[in-house]
């Protein structure tokens, strides 16, 4: 038996904060090292940063890279590790790994296929390398490093790489990698997370190290790394088709290492057993980079170590649980909500909880932040991350540090009712949050007399709808900011993914807010979330029966006069048709004619008409409303679904609104009825 030690590293890094990404990678490496690591993966751009954006453009940033590179070589001393950064190579930018033997660098594999769909633009900063090519970089200090298409005979044993989207592609490098003989494939990723990616992620690993005929190591960022994007971690490594290896996902710690110990003659006499299997015989090979080590031996009791740590990590008992998705939506948002709270340097949250749904689940989840975040760090370990917060309590429990990070303020105007009142103050309570109950009528119809007295008329419900209704909700606007202000803390927008679609908020009222956490989520998973939120809960945390009260109710703006008995799907359509709508339109991109046939499939209980009108409905608000998505505060990206326009969905600001396609609906529509 050929025995090596292996390990991935999940980082929690920040762009350009080239203090804290070095720190990280250096414990990451020693962690490596204590635990008998011979080759260690290190996640893709990880001295960077991966989103670093435009500043990759900037001499600045390859530079310190270099630096952070050279300081960090020593640590790599009797160990193989691959770090992530820039390359400027002949005035190309190239997305790379450096891989490390024994404190040397030893040559640069640069990236084949850039990631530019959704949420990534790597084209916009690198280039992709040419397969087969090989190079010499000329480092700062006039060093030649061979640069390009590389694969590496490390004492005796034989890697590569497929760095992130490489592995996501049809004609992924791992084959070529194969036929010269590989024995080893290191995968250095930035993959956010979505709704079920990781059983995509398991599969490429788990049959690339079957196809391949190797052993697989398989890194990634972890935490909210530069505002938008989540990475959920989950190191892999798998040899000749099985899974050795898990890592934890979704954790609030600044790295992990996940590891494993693997046979490299077994997976050599598998490549040797398959008939179609046919090595590349080639005399010389180009891209193949040598290099002398001495791999570090391994023990029996350092294989039991490694059994024995494999057993607590890796799939827990809620990623094979009927609700996947709730227990993901919640751990993607509470660990990004602790991130960019840390990152941002905010004290706190603010939120303006109406007693409504949206405004309950944001509260919950920041609620449900503090309990997680203090569980897996200890009260230490959170002291440490959050230090520059001042109004840390003595005690830290979850009840106490949630009323120390989060403000929500109930806020009345005439239309608002005792049930939404009663529902905020018990929510606030049962959480433990700092709470208000603010009256704004006075300031409400000082607004009002101000307008009329301009005006030189009375203002009334039957002319001045939607004037009315938005006032009420922009004159919350300015209170919750000071709330913020003088608090120091993040004002959190409550607005939904499907309210964004059709444009049903108050730009500068209820989308008041520095960062918008549930702007990503439809509002019918989001009514199923607090259904589970409150008889159930996330495994390890707990439910919140308060929720009752929210879930009782039907959604309402509660801004016309109680006698008009306002529900938001009254205003709009159904939540289910609506994102059922959306989701033909926006993310299949259906026309009219298409979604309302798609319609009659999954509501044959609405008839013809009514369908018509409500896809009519939707294709027009969504055109009039591209400029409030614009406007919207940053929110997470969870799927394909999402609809901003920064990261994800683009539409023009002007456009003919599907006027002509709306035409051929109503002529349908008038056919059918």
């Amino acid at each position: 038996m050929k025995l090596i030690h292996v390990a991935a590293a999940v980082l929690n890094q920040t762009p350009l904060d080239w203090k804290h990404n070095r720190l990280n990678v250096r414990q990451a490496i020693r962690a490596a090292r204590e635990r008998g690591g011979g080759a260690l993966c290190l996640p893709e751009l990880c001295l960077t940063g991966y989103g670093c954006e435009d500043a990759f453009h900037a001499v600045n940033t390859h530079q310190r890279a270099w630096r952070a590179l050279e300081d960090l070589l020593p640590e790599t001393r009797g160990m193989v590790v691959s770090f992530g950064l820039p390359v400027l190579h002949k005035n190309g930018l190239f997305n790379c790994a450096a891989l490390a033997v024994d404190g040397h660098l030893v040559g640069l594999v640069a990236k084949r296929f850039l990631a530019g769909d959704g949420i990534h633009y790597e084209p916009r900063w690198f280039k992709p390398w040419p397969a087969g090519v090989r190079d010499e970089f000329i480092g700062p200090s006039g060093e030649k490093i061979p640069i390009g298409d590389l694969h590496f005979d490390v004492g005796g044993i034989r890697m590569g790489f497929e760095i992130c989207e490489d592995a996501w592609v049809a004609n992924r490098p791992g084959a070529a990698l194969a036929l010269q003989g590989a024995d080893l494939i290191l995968n250095p990723s930035a993959s956010h997370f979505a709704f079920g990616k990781l059983e995509v992620r398991k599969r490429f690993v788990l049959e690339g190290s079957r196809a391949y005929g190797v052993s697989y190591v398989y890194a990634n960022l972890l935490g909210n790394e530069s505002g938008r994007a989540i990475y959920d971690g989950g190191a892999l490594i798998a040899t000749g088709g099985k899974l050795v290896a898990a890592g934890p996902r979704f954790s609030f710690a600044d790295f992990q290492i996940s590891e494993a110990v693997i046979d490299v003659d077994a997976t050599r006499m598998n490549q040797a057993r398959t008939s179609s299997f046919k090595p590349d015989l080639t005399d010389e090979n180009p891209l193949c980079v040598y290099t002398e080590f001495k791999w570090p031996e391994v023990r029996p009791e350092t294989q039991q170590s490694v059994r024995e740590r494999n057993k607590f990590a890796g799939t827990k008992n809620w990623e094979t649980s009927g609700q996947m998705k709730e227990e993901e939506f919640t751990r993607a948002e509470t660990l990004a909500l602790f991130d960019y709270l840390r990152k941002s340097r905010s004290e706190g949250f603010v939120v303006s909880l109406s007693g409504g749904a949206d405004s309950a689940a944001v509260s919950c989840l920041v609620a449900l932040t503090c309990e997680s975040a203090l569980a897996e760090l200890g009260s230490s370990g959170l002291r440490t991350k959050l230090r520059y917060v001042k109004n840390l309590p003595v005690e830290l429990t979850p009840q106490s540090l949630t009323n120390a990070l989060l403000t929500t303020a109930y806020q009345a105007t005439e239309n608002s009712g005792k049930v939404t009142r009663a529902a905020a103050r018990s929510i606030a309570e049962a959480i433990g949050a700092t709470h208000f109950e603010l009256d704004l009528g006075e300031l409400h119809h000082g607004y009002l007399r101000t307008i009329e007295q301009g005006l030189g008329r009375k203002l009334d419900w039957k002319t001045d709808d939607l004037a009315l209704q938005n006032i009420q909700a922009r004159v919350r606007s300015p209170g919750i900011w000071m709330l913020a202000n003088i608090r120091n803390a993040l004002l959190l927008s409550t607005s939904n993914r499907s309210e964004a679609a059709v444009g049903y908020a108050t730009m500068d009222g209820d989308t008041s807010g520095g960062l918008s956490p549930i702007a990503g989520i439809d509002k019918a998973f989001l009514r199923q979330w607090l259904r589970w939120m409150e008889t159930t809960g996330p495994e390890g945390l707990h439910p919140v029966p308060a929720l009752a009260a929210v879930n009782q109710q039907a959604p309402t703006a509660e801004l016309r006069p109680a006698g008009a008995r306002q529900t938001d799907e009254d205003d709009l359509m159904p939540y289910d048709v609506l994102d059922a709508i959306e989701r033909a339109a926006i993310r299949d991109k259906c026309s009219p004619v298409e979604v309302f046939h798609i319609l009659q499939g999954e509501y044959a209980l609405h008839d013809n008409k009514q369908l018509g009108l409500w896809v009519d409905r939707f294709f027009g608000l969504w055109c009039r409303n591209q400029w409030k998505r614009e406007r919207y505060a940053p929110s997470f990206h969870l799927d394909d679904e999402n609809l901003d326009p920064k990261t994800w969905c683009r539409f023009p600001i002007l456009s003919g609104g599907f006027q002509v396609e709306l035409e051929e609906l109503r002529a349908l529509i008038s056919k059918l009825s």
